[in-house]
């Protein structure tokens, strides 16, 4: 699997202190340096650390390579690159992939990839709490925004910078996809009669800025197909069938969403909703004093008007002193 190490000592290359001292009933053996290629994609998609280790049971061993990442969408981004084309969907977690002999999984922002096991959900669990400086941002919403009609499995990659548009899309070129505006782009690919279309969409801070950039994407040479949908711009890589391009992106539809990570104070933190509820606290409390007080005093006026008149109300004195 590509996604894991080769035990050979390259420099340059980051070590960190990922995997515990032991896995379930496995046993962490040797430490190994992670080999990386196309560093500047791991860069872009902000690898801090990685490492590899072999764990062993007895006789039986695995590997497994860990990488952290500097947030979720890298972590995200990284999943579906080294993600084998021949991978299913796992249920251990909402991004994980397996094959015959391997698991590849994202916790927050770490990507983890075991070789020759696939460890059970306990077992992750367990792995999960011994990681540090982990990254619970939530994902980004555009992955959604991708059709699921004949898309290929695993053909879906995540794009936030030069580096990443060069390997998956190197027909656009980094100034029309203008990163610095802070886009993002999802990518895959899709079966038709005619061949495979490959699709892009291209997710801007407003729809102001996608419909200037709408006009440059439809001057890259190729016949591209284009389409504007709100702050997305989705374009179909030199479709062989333009028929099949064009009701692709009619499936493309952006519908607004709000995410949120913080914390959003409710109607009980409110210190005005506090005051309200005080001052009618006290109004109960009045309102049962003035009630309770008119039931007294109807009570006494009642009594008073019965056989004994005052002295209903009189004490009665023992005269001790006489």
């Amino acid at each position: 699997m590509k996604f894991l190490c080769a035990a050979l000592l390259v420099p340059g290359l980051c070590l960190g202190a990922i995997w515990p001292d032991s896995i379930g009933a496995w046993k962490r053996g040797a430490t190994l340096q992670t080999s990386l290629s196309d560093r500047p994609l791991w860069d872009e998609y902000g690898l801090k650390e990685s490492e590899a280790a072999r764990f062993e049971d007895g006789k039986k061993s695995f590997t497994v390579t860990g990488y952290r990442l500097q947030d979720t969408t890298g972590a995200m981004a990284a999943f579906d690159w080294q993600r084998q084309s021949k991978a299913t969907v796992s249920k251990l977690a909402p991004l994980a992939a397996e094959t015959a002999d391997g698991l590849l999984v994202v916790h927050g922002n770490y990507l983890l990839g075991f070789e020759g096991y696939k460890p059970e959900a306990a077992e992750l669990t367990a792995l999960y709490a011994t990681l540090k400086n982990i990254d619970t941002t939530v994902l980004p919403i555009l992955p959604g925004n991708l059709p699921d009609a004949e898309r290929i499995p695993n053909s879906e990659r995540y794009v936030i910078g030069p580096a990443g548009l060069a390997k998956f899309a190197p027909v656009i070129p980094p100034s029309i996809a203008a990163f610095h505006y802070g886009a993002e782009a999802q990518l895959g690919q899709f079966r038709s009669p005619k061949g495979d279309l490959n699709l892009a969409i291209f997710n801007y801070p407003n729809p102001q800025i996608a419909m200037q950039k709408e006009g440059e994407f439809r001057g890259i040479p190729g016949g591209n197909i284009v389409k504007r949908t709100g702050p997305l711009v989705a374009v179909v890589l030199n479709p062989p069938d333009a028929d099949a391009a064009e009701r692709l992106l009619a499936l493309v539809r952006y519908q607004a969403a709000v995410t949120l990570d913080q914390w959003v104070p409710s109607h009980k933190d409110n210190i005005g909703n506090l005051v309200i509820n005080a001052f009618t606290l006290i109004g109960i409390l009045l309102g049962f004093a003035v009630v309770s007080g008119v039931l007294f005093g109807g009570l006494r006026a009642y009594r008073r008007r019965g056989p004994r008149g005052d002295e209903a109300d009189a004490l009665t004195t023992l005269n001790l002193g006489s």
